[in-house]
C-alpha cells in the first residue's frame, strides 16, 4: 500500500485537493508469453489594462487566436475517458485464400476485423507511440496497435504506378482507413531486412511508400533466426544489420522497436535492447512479445515497453485469447476495460477509483475525475 499512498498524495497535490481517497482496483495482470511456431506461418504578460495600437487603430487582443485551441477541453467524464485502460496490440502475418495456418487469415476475415475495429471507435497508433506514451487519438476513441511481421508479399507490394497493391494487407488498410474521417492508416511493420517483401529491388522500394503513409518500420532481424541459438556477436549483428539496411533505404526513418523472431529472447535479454556490430548500432525503445493478452496502458504502473504483449488475430469468437475473443472481453469492461482517450495528450484522465494503477512517474499529468 506504500505505492497507493504515494500516488494518492501526488494526485491530491496535482488536483489541489479535489479527489477523495480512492479504493484499490484489480491490476491488469502480468503479460503472458506464447512461442510462435515457425512451421505454422510462412505510429511581456498582458495585465489586461493596456490597449494595442497599430497606425492609430485599436486591435482586438483576441484577434488571430486559434478558436480550436482556445475551446474548452473535453469533459473526460462525458467521453468516459480511461487512459489507464488496456491497449490491444494485434499481430498479423499473411493473407491466404484458405486462411492458412493459425497465424494467417483470409482477405475477407482481415477486412472484417479492421472494419469492426474502426466502426467501434478503435484508432491505430504505432508501437513506438505506445512505448513512448505518445497517444494522440481523438477524445472518446480507443488506441489499437496493428503489427505486421515478416515483410511478405501478401502484406505489401507495389503496383506499376508505385502505389500499394490494394489486394495486400497494408494496401487494404490504406483503403479502409480512407473511408473514416478520424482513421489514419498507421501500422508497425516488422521487416526481415534480408528478404524485404519478396527479396527484390521492388520489395526494397516498398519501405519508402509505407513510410510515406506514416507507418512505422520495425526491426525483425536480418534473417529471422532463433536469437536464443546465437552467440552474442551474432545477435548484435542480426539486429544492427536490419537497422543499417532500413535506414539506408529510408534515411529519414528511425528503427526503434523490435518484434522478437518466433517470440524468443536471446540468452542475454539485454542484447535485444541495444548494441552494435560492424554493421552499426541499434537502440530499441519497445520490444514486442508473441503472446497473448492486451498491453497495459503506457501510464500503468506495470507497463514495460521492453516487453509488450500482443494478441494473435482471429475472427472466431470461440478462439480464446485471440483477437475477437479479447475484443469482446475488453468491450465488456472490468479490469480489462479499454484505454479511452480524453483527447488531450498533456493529461492522463481516468476514473478516480483507478488511481492505484497509475505509475507515480506520471502523477504530474494525472487528471482523475
Amino acid at each position: 500500500m506504500v505505492l497507493a499512498a504515494l500516488v494518492a498524495l501526488a494526485l491530491l497535490l496535482v488536483a489541489c485537493g479535489a479527489g477523495d481517497e480512492v479504493a484499490p482496483d484489480e491490476d491488469a495482470g502480468e503479460p503472458t508469453e506464447e512461442v510462435d511456431d515457425p512451421d505454422l506461418r510462412d505510429d511581456p504578460a498582458d495585465d489586461g489594462t493596456a490597449e494595442d495600437e497599430v497606425d492609430g487603430t485599436e486591435e482586438d487582443d483576441a484577434e488571430g487566436v486559434d478558436e480550436e485551441a482556445a475551446a474548452p477541453p473535453v469533459d473526460p467524464a462525458e467521453v468516459g475517458a480511461n487512459e489507464l485502460g488496456v491497449v490491444p496490440v494485434v499481430m498479423y502475418h499473411q493473407l491466404r485464400e484458405d486462411g492458412g495456418s493459425i497465424y494467417d487469415m483470409t482477405e475477407e476475415e482481415y477486412r472484417q476485423e479492421l472494419e469492426w475495429m474502426f466502426d467501434n471507435g478503435y484508432r491505430p497508433i504505432t508501437t513506438s507511440q505506445l512505448a513512448r506514451g505518445d497517444i494522440d487519438v481523438p477524445a472518446g476513441t480507443k488506441p489499437v496497435v496493428l503489427t505486421y511481421d515478416d515483410s511478405t508479399t501478401t502484406q505489401a507490394q507495389l503496383t506499376d504506378d508505385g502505389e500499394l497493391d490494394p489486394t495486400t494487407s497494408l494496401g487494404i488498410l490504406v483503403e479502409i482507413a480512407a473511408r473514416y474521417d478520424e482513421v489514419e492508416p498507421r501500422a508497425s511493420v516488422y521487416v526481415i531486412s534480408g528478404s524485404l517483401f519478396g527479396g527484390t529491388a521492388a520489395g526494397e522500394q516498398v519501405l519508402e511508400v509505407l513510410h510515406g503513409h506514416g507507418m512505422e518500420i520495425g526491426n525483425h532481424t536480418h534473417t529471422h533466426p532463433n536469437l536464443r541459438g546465437l552467440a552474442p556477436a551474432e545477435v548484435r549483428d542480426e539486429l544492427a544489420t536490419n537497422v543499417a539496411v532500413v535506414t539506408e533505404l529510408v534515411p529519414d526513418t528511425e528503427v526503434v522497436t523490435l518484434s522478437l523472431p518466433l517470440g524468443v529472447w536471446p540468452e542475454d535479454r539485454s542484447l535485444a535492447v541495444s548494441g552494435s556490430s560492424d554493421a552499426g548500432s541499434y537502440d530499441h525503445e519497445g520490444i514486442l512479445l508473441v503472446g497473448a493478452n492486451p498491453a497495459p496502458s503506457p501510464f500503468h504502473a506495470e507497463f514495460d515497453p521492453l516487453a509488450i504483449p500482443r494478441i494473435r488475430s482471429n475472427v472466431d469468437p470461440e478462439a480464446e485469447l485471440e483477437s475477437t475473443w479479447w475484443f469482446e472481453v475488453i468491450e465488456s469492461g472490468g479490469s480489462n476495460a479499454p484505454y479511452v482517450s480524453d483527447g488531450n495528450p498533456d493529461t492522463i484522465s481516468f476514473p478516480a477509483e483507478l488511481a492505484e494503477r497509475l505509475d507515480p512517474a506520471h502523477a504530474d499529468r494525472a487528471n482523475p475525475y
